[in-house]
């Protein structure tokens, strides 16, 4: 097995693959130069100033994105110059005020979503997650760690269950190394899995476990409210011994809503038959009679607090859209306006 097949490359990765330079894997990006593995060495490499010009932001490389690098004559560094066509991707809406998505993980086959059996235990948050997932493109599974700290574990794999639907779910100690192996066969045969959940969960503790080494800095919890410091400050992709790959992020407590509309309809599936079975097609779920969600509210069949989340996350993707559609417009008249600029500019030609 060459190097990068050990990074999960293959024969659908080979059909898309195109001159000029050699297929590798971005492992780590810091301030836009990317450490690249490929067959003939790891590279520091940036980016060919074609690309720039020709590329946005969101199609600059990220942590497990196959790109085709150069070798800069004479040295150890690479020139990118393209990415290839993404498998999935798993993004959140960047930090304050703005419509723009950070891409967060990419060509990912699992995504790991953690959560520890203490007091960071929130389905809400869970449901976040499982939105961005299933959009992404990749096959959400829950771990939850801790499990050497937590006496009875059952209540909470069945809150888990009762919104994960379909999703398998693990529960592992780190210290103990209980499940540790069954999270390791998922992602044998260079299969990549990425890490998500928020600060003190456990993330760095389970890539030592699956690893078998002190790769992560692990950092210890408040005893008040278990809630912790994360150690990662970047995003890293590490090939693990046992075949495999992980991409760790860091903490996302607050997590905020791209556009997500497909992964709403797979997360919230229950909701949304109830709301396909409604009297009248444009039922507001309010007292209009034959209100199937209303029925399933007043039975406890749908949890109050369930569908409270839910229409809290359709109001923050409505929110969204809207913003976007204003940043479009907004980024439109700056166009025009600077080329109206540029266009002053000229020098007028003489006759």
């Amino acid at each position: 097995m060459s190097k990068i097949e050990k990074y999960g490359w293959n024969n659908n990765w080979q059909e898309k693959a195109a001159a000029p330079g050699i297929p590798g894997r971005v492992t780590l990006e810091h301030k836009h130069l990317y450490r690249v593995v490929t067959n003939n060495g790891e590279w520091l490499s940036s980016l060919s100033g074609k690309y720039k010009h020709e590329h946005g932001h969101q199609e600059f490389p990220s942590v497990g994105d196959w790109v085709m690098v150069e070798q800069m004559p004479g040295e150890e560094k690479g020139i990118i110059h393209s990415v290839l066509p993404r498998s999935s991707q798993f993004s959140r809406k960047s930090a304050g005020d703005t419509s723009e998505i950070q891409m967060i993980a990419v060509n990912v086959d699992y995504v790991f979503l953690v959560m520890s059996l203490n007091h960071d235990f929130n389905v809400r948050r869970l449901e976040r997650y499982l939105i961005a997932s299933w959009d992404s493109g990749a096959n959400p599974i829950v771990v939850l760690t801790k499990k050497d700290q937590c006496a009875d574990i059952e209540p909470f794999i069945q809150e888990v269950e009762s919104v994960a639907f379909g999703v398998p779910v693990y529960a592992v100690s780190s210290v103990t190394g209980e499940g540790i192996d069954e999270l390791q066969k998922i992602l044998a045969g260079a299969k990549t899995g990425a890490l998500l959940g928020s600060s003190g969960v456990g993330k760095s503790s389970l890539i030592n476990a699956l690893s078998g080494s002190e790769l992560m800095a692990v950092q210890g919890i408040r005893e008040d409210d278990s809630k912790g410091r994360h150690t990662t400050t970047h995003r890293e992709l590490v090939l693990l011994p046992t075949g495999g790959l992980l991409i760790d992020t860091p903490g996302m407590r607050e997590f905020q809503l791209g556009d997500y509309s497909e992964g709403m309809e797979t997360s919230f599936s229950d909701v949304e038959t109830l709301a396909d079975a409604c009297r009248f097609r444009d039922c507001s779920h309010g007292n209009e009679p034959g209100c199937a969600i209303q029925e399933a509210l007043a039975t406890g069949e749908l949890p109050r607090d369930r569908y409270q989340s839910y229409l809290k996350l359709k109001r923050e993707l409505a929110h969204m859209e809207r913003k976007s559609d204003l940043a479009a417009q907004k980024a439109e008249r700056n166009k025009w306006k600077q080329v109206t600029k540029d266009y002053r500019k000229r020098p007028v030609k003489k006759r």
